[in-house]
């Protein structure tokens, strides 16, 4: 009777066993990996200004500590060159748009062509417009962020498409002309 009992209980401890789940394992690491975090990016619509019919799109996307890829799609410009500068103010409101200040310049710079001697921080390039008034462009600016600290950050400022090109050397405009198109830069929802 004894044995009978033993085995009757050494049958239902194996089947207790059988049917309870195993105690999984804890892991020692992480088993996902993190995904990486978006660049930040940012963007502005570029309105007419000043009579002009100039309209378009720039985009940003920080590509690097300090580095943005900036890129313009424009229409309505008249064919040839017009200088680029972000501005020290994100306003677009004056119908000529002088609302936006002059070119942003947090290190007190002469003005100057990007990359050689001194230039203002919002001094960016002449774009070219071609027969029928179209911009397409994009470039990596070095020293620019989305955000962070005031003397690299391009958020609310202007963008400004003047009606001449920029001769890198007349203080403290480059002798650009009037402002034909400004936009406000805006952080992107990522």
């Amino acid at each position: 009777m004894r044995l009978q009992n033993v085995s009757i209980t050494a049958v239902f401890l194996t089947l207790l066993m059988a049917c309870t789940p195993a105690k999984k394992e804890e892991a020692t690491e992480t088993q996902t990996e993190e995904m990486p975090a978006a660049n930040p990016t940012a963007s502005a619509t570029m309105n007419s200004a000043s009579g002009s019919t100039a309209n378009g799109t720039a985009t940003f996307e920080q590509t690097g500590e300090k580095t943005v890829r900036m890129t313009i799609e424009m229409i309505g410009l008249t064919p040839g060159e017009h200088a680029l500068h972000l501005h020290e103010f994100g306003d677009c409101s004056a119908p000529d748009a002088t609302s936006a200040g002059g070119h942003w310049n947090p290190g007190g710079m002469q003005h100057g062509k990007r990359g050689e001697g001194e230039y203002h921080a919002g001094d960016v390039i002449n774009l070219v417009a071609d027969a029928e008034g179209k911009v397409s462009w994009s470039e990596e600016i070095e020293g620019w962020t989305i955000g962070g600290d005031e003397t690299t950050n391009i958020l609310n400022k202007g963008i400004i498409i003047h009606d001449k090109l920029d001769d890198f050397k007349t203080q403290p405009t480059g002798a650009a002309g009037g402002r034909v198109a400004c936009g406000v830069i805006s952080a992107s929802n990522n």
